[in-house]
């Protein structure tokens, strides 16, 4: 078909690539199609295409050592930014060239591509997401096509209409044809195309690690959960064995395994995944030797897999190659670079990069060495406490699970949850993570008792759980889904605001250790009480502000010359001294989280008192 497409992804920071945008790579590859992928400012990418289009026009191939000053130039309009290029010294025809496409950016005029995909995450992103999908539509030629999927998508499709004058797609691409009529491929179901990463400067934090699914969909329908409107039907079994062997020989073996099914201990085939997930690599105590990149990317130029991204990345390892060499070969090799045009990425060549190979990969191979690494596999989503049994966490045991999620959504479920850490510590698997749903249905106090089981069970079994409360936001719900302001019924802002407090001080999870979890969130119930009704300065600074924690830790830790107060309890003696009266009116300012809009006027002194602690910085 020879169209050219563009895939994008909103610029928000998130953990996980693009696994649909990764498919729908592979699908428009399929059908011959130039595939190109984007994440990060559009301002920056309409500067780029400009710049290339700009660059091949001009046809002087030093001017790209100053392909990156002339997109800025584009973008900016500036004619200081062009004066140190020499080549623009007076040339009339190059400053006219360069004009003609400074205006076709501000004319908008980069509508170059036939189709354009945006994926869409979650709605508390929503106003990025929508900035983003109209000025996609920039870049969409007259009769081209504009897509938008993914979880936004499928659970707003009316809003993301009414905003963007586009009708998203809703749920899985499973069907033959959805794009592209009489089109036989399901797009679900191919492989992912990991080229598409190495064409931005973006990392994932997770990386370097097969992502996939062994089974869709879920058997629960939880009133909190968009599971059932995302992946409505379950699936009982996918196999992932191609999708692997397809990885491993287009782009090289990865190190993990993320699987993101979201129930897979409801799987009637759940034994058959396992011995899958083992045949791939990924037993208990399993490790690998990772692929040399050079390799991954000489292969993939060879192959002229995504050449675009493929190209700019060998610059980057020769670059790199060079930083390990001697001055003197370093400078050798430079000069081998520059006689193949290889130095940067406009002038590089399929060709040139083939004939410099012979040069190249004795060094990448003499001064890159790649040594074994261990493996894990991961049902990212977490498993289903309800379900679990003996003979299935026997057989979990059998691969290289780390860590094991367990959901723990509801303080009265914690017989089950109980239970089912026992049985993983049984079977020896010995490091488990979860969620902790909070702000949903639940009370703080709840919340409290949870975290305190998995402390007490860290201590029992001897095994490491991490806790990441999760607060939990209606993005259905016309008045949230665009922003995080949801507070549920048993909560307020203080106390949000509170457990966000500590949270950033322990990176939003809780650990092993009964003194760092006491000192965090209190030894009991009414310590932790305490502390959501807390200044927030009181909380982020405890042992500052706090005599008794000092006390408490003496033994542990030699106070800072500035850690000498004790406003805490302080402020504390005076707030428990209320009268019932004055402390509902100082607990209803407190909830608010808003200590500069209150009206004065119609409190006392005692109170007033009370409330300026809450104003105290560090």
């Amino acid at each position: 078909m020879n169209r050219k497409v563009l895939l994008v992804e909103p610029n928000y920071k998130n953990k996980y690539p693009p696994m649909p945008l990764m498919k729908l790579a592979t699908y428009y590859r399929m059908c011959k199609d130039d595939v190109r992928f984007f994440k990060g400012d559009l301002r920056d990418f309409a500067a780029q295409i400009l710049c290339e289009k700009m660059y091949k026009e001009l046809g002087d191939a030093e001017l790209a050592r100053h392909f990156d000053t002339m997109a800025k130039y584009i973008k900016v309009g500036r004619f200081s930014i062009l004066d140190d290029i020499p080549e623009f010294e007076y040339n009339d025809f190059y400053w006219d060239v360069a004009k003609k496409y400074r205006k076709m950016y501000m004319d908008k005029k980069y509508n170059f591509f036939d189709v354009v995909a945006v994926t869409t995450l979650f709605t508390f992103y929503w106003d990025k997401t929508i900035e983003t999908i109209n000025f996609c539509k920039q870049f969409v030629k007259r009769n081209g096509n504009i897509y938008v999927g993914g979880i936004a998508a499928s659970i707003l499709p009316s809003y993301i209409q009414e905003e963007t004058g586009i009708e998203p797609i809703k749920g899985l691409l499973d069907k033959p044809g959805m794009l592209d009529e009489g089109n036989p491929i399901i797009i679900d179901e191919l492989p992912l195309d990991y080229s598409i990463l190495e064409e931005i400067d973006y990392t994932y934090p997770a990386h370097n690690a097969y992502f996939g699914y062994m089974t869709r969909g879920c058997v629960r329908k939880c009133p909190f959960c968009a599971v059932k409107t995302l992946e409505p039907n379950y699936k009982d079994y996918l196999g992932i064995k191609k999708q692997i062997a397809y990885i491993d020989e287009r782009f090289g073996a990865q190190t993990d395994l993320l699987l993101m099914d979201n129930n897979v201990f409801a799987s009637s085939r759940f034994f058959d995944i396992i011995d899958e997930i083992k045949e791939c690599g990924y037993g208990k105590g399993a490790s690998y030797i990772p692929p040399s990149e050079y390799d991954i990317t000489i292969k993939n130029i060879k192959d002229k897999h995504n050449e675009r991204a493929y190209i700019a990345k060998m610059i980057r390892l020769y670059d790199k190659i060079e930083e390990k060499l001697p001055e003197d070969e370093a400078g050798d090799f430079y000069s081998s670079r520059e006689i193949y045009d290889l130095l940067y990425v406009p002038t590089a060549t399929r060709k040139s990069i083939l004939k410099f190979d012979a040069t190249a990969k004795p060094l990448y191979d003499k001064y890159f060495r790649h040594l074994e690494k261990k493996r894990s596999i991961d049902f990212n989503q977490g498993i289903d406490a309800r379900l679990v049994t003996d003979d299935k966490m026997k057989k979990l045991a059998e691969v290289a699970i780390n860590p094991l999620r367990i959901a723990f959504d509801h303080y009265d479920q914690k017989d089950i949850y109980v239970k089912a850490v026992r049985t993983a510590a049984k079977y020896g698997i010995t490091h488990l993570s979860n969620y902790l749903l909070y702000n949903y249905k639940d009370t703080p106090e709840e919340l409290y008792h949870r975290m305190r089981i998995n402390v007490d069970l860290c201590e029992e079994l001897n095994v490491t759980i991490y806790s990441f409360p999760m607060k939990y936001h209606p993005i259905d719900d016309p008045d949230y889904f665009r922003n995080r302001n949801f507070i549920g019924e048993h909560w307020n802002r203080k106390y949000i605001r509170a457990i966000q407090a500590v949270l950033n001080s322990t990176k939003g999870k809780i650990g092993r250790g009964k003194e760092f979890f006491e000192e965090a969130f209190g030894r009991d119930v009414d310590e932790f009480r305490k502390l959501l009704r807390m200044p927030e300065t009181f909380i982020i600074y405890r042992r500052k502000y706090d005599a008794e924690l000092r006390k408490r830790l003496a033994d542990k830790y030699t106070p800072k010359e500035d850690e000498n107060s004790d406003l805490t309890n302080e402020w504390w003696a005076k707030f428990s001294g209320l009268s019932e009266e004055k402390k509902d009116e100082v607990e209803r300012i407190v909830a608010t989280n808003d200590f500069d809009s209150y009206d004065n006027s119609i409190l006392d002194d005692e109170s007033k008192d009370i409330l300026s602690y809450y104003k105290i910085k560090r």
